[in-house]
């Protein structure tokens, strides 16, 4: 049998969960300290379909499986964690945007100088605050490609800088997933070329 699509996986999980254990996701959800946080009022009162909605948008569809299966586990729920891991199949692994397959085909070159293990944009996070200016055009597409929902969105673009808005992106969104670093990187190849490119070079 085909896997489910990740938002059907983290719906049916949801659904099957008894009351208590659905207040108790619930409250260990709106409860996380980690960036990007969920608002109260968006949660509380909500059904698993709410929720579920709640969950893709803030952190994408990959990022979303994480998190509800770390919170599952947090809750005792153990073999539901383990179920929604296989429901979700390996879409919770390599998806997450429509454009994630183009953006993991470039993983070689978002790891530099033999550092495999830190991604191009963590390992260039100063540069990047501080040099990208087409802030508005990159936080156009992350919105588009779902690396941010509506709420973040708008909260980013009331910041004041690029540089705030970019400090924003780093300890909210981007700390999400590598997924989320991955189509980071494509929309700023497209929106910050000559930069990326001196980053590169200047390796």
């Amino acid at each position: 049998m085909a896997p489910k699509t990740i938002k059907s996986a983290l719906a049916e999980t949801l659904e099957d969960l008894s009351k208590l254990n659905f207040d108790k996701f619930c409250h260990q959800l709106l409860d996380r300290r980690e960036e990007p946080r969920v608002r109260r009022n968006r949660v509380e009162g909500k059904n698993f379909l709410d929720v579920t909605d709640v969950l893709v948008s803030t952190f994408t569809e990959a990022g979303a499986v994480k998190v509800a299966v770390d919170i599952l586990r947090r809750i005792d729920c153990n073999d539901d964690a383990e179920r929604l891991a296989q429901l979700a199949g390996p879409q919770s692994r390599n998806t997450g945007s429509r454009d994630i397959a183009g953006a993991s085909e470039g993983a070689n070159t978002m790891a530099e100088g033999g550092c495999s293990d830190k991604h191009f944009v963590d390992k260039h996070r100063v540069e990047l605050i501080k040099r990208v200016s087409n802030i508005s055009s990159i936080l156009d597409e992350l919105l588009n490609e779902n690396v941010i929902g509506q709420e973040v969105y708008d909260d980013i673009r009331s910041l004041r800088t690029s540089q705030d808005k970019m400090r924003a992106l780093f300890s909210g969104p981007l700390k999400a997933s590598v997924t989320c670093k991955d189509v980071f990187y494509k929309i700023l190849e497209t929106n910050e070329l000559y930069l990326i490119n001196d980053l590169k070079k200047n390796n």
